[in-house]
């Protein structure tokens, strides 16, 4: 028997095959756990707050299953997500009092240290080069030169128009430059 014409499903929402369901879910925060973490630190999360954090963005990503479309591509919505979540917490992060410090990193004593000091140093410039810069533009760097992000897909993830993306895109890779310019001359390096 045929349904009447009348009572056909919406478009826009996601069909039951496409939807992220439970064992979706679980995979997938299973593969992505470590990327939303690192995510949520280069987006100014402070170490002491990212398993806090990255459990929020799960929690989010949970709750709101039944509307993702799981054939697209899960990583930008996840920095959404995670973006959305470091917003709150840089916010509540003005209401606390104690300031501890998250400049301290472990000693690894893994094999080829000097390598491995090199590579520390390096990241510790490019995140505290990224810390220096406005998180709205932070994101679309972030998005576009660290993740390879398509400009388009930024607009629709961080819902911002794309002439918006373009213009935070070049206005954070030049206060990115600036940053690691400063940082540099002020350790002496070239």
């Amino acid at each position: 028997m045929e349904e009447p014409a009348t009572s056909q499903p919406d478009p826009a929402a996601p069909t039951a095959a496409a939807a992220l369901d439970d064992a979706a879910f679980t995979g997938m925060f299973r593969r992505e756990f470590g990327y939303v973490q690192f995510t949520l630190a280069r987006l100014g999360v402070a170490r002491r707050d990212l398993d806090d954090a990255t459990h929020d963005v799960f929690v989010a990503v949970y709750r709101q299953r039944a509307a993702i479309d799981a054939s697209r591509a899960l990583r930008p919505l996840l920095f959404g997500y995670a973006f959305r979540v470091a917003s709150q917490h840089r916010r509540a992060a003005w209401t606390r009092r104690a300031v501890l410090d998250d400049a301290v990193e472990a000693v690894d004593a893994a094999p080829d240290a000097g390598d491995q000091l090199d590579a520390g140093r390096n990241r510790a410039l490019v995140l505290a080069a990224l810390a220096t810069v406005d998180l709205d533009r932070r994101a679309v760097i972030l998005l576009a030169d660290f993740d390879g992000v398509a400009q388009p897909e930024i607009a629709a993830v961080l819902g911002i128009p794309l002439g918006t993306v373009y213009s935070r895109l070049r206005l954070a890779r030049e206060d990115f430059a600036a940053a690691i310019h400063r940082l540099r001359a002020k350790r002496g390096e070239r």
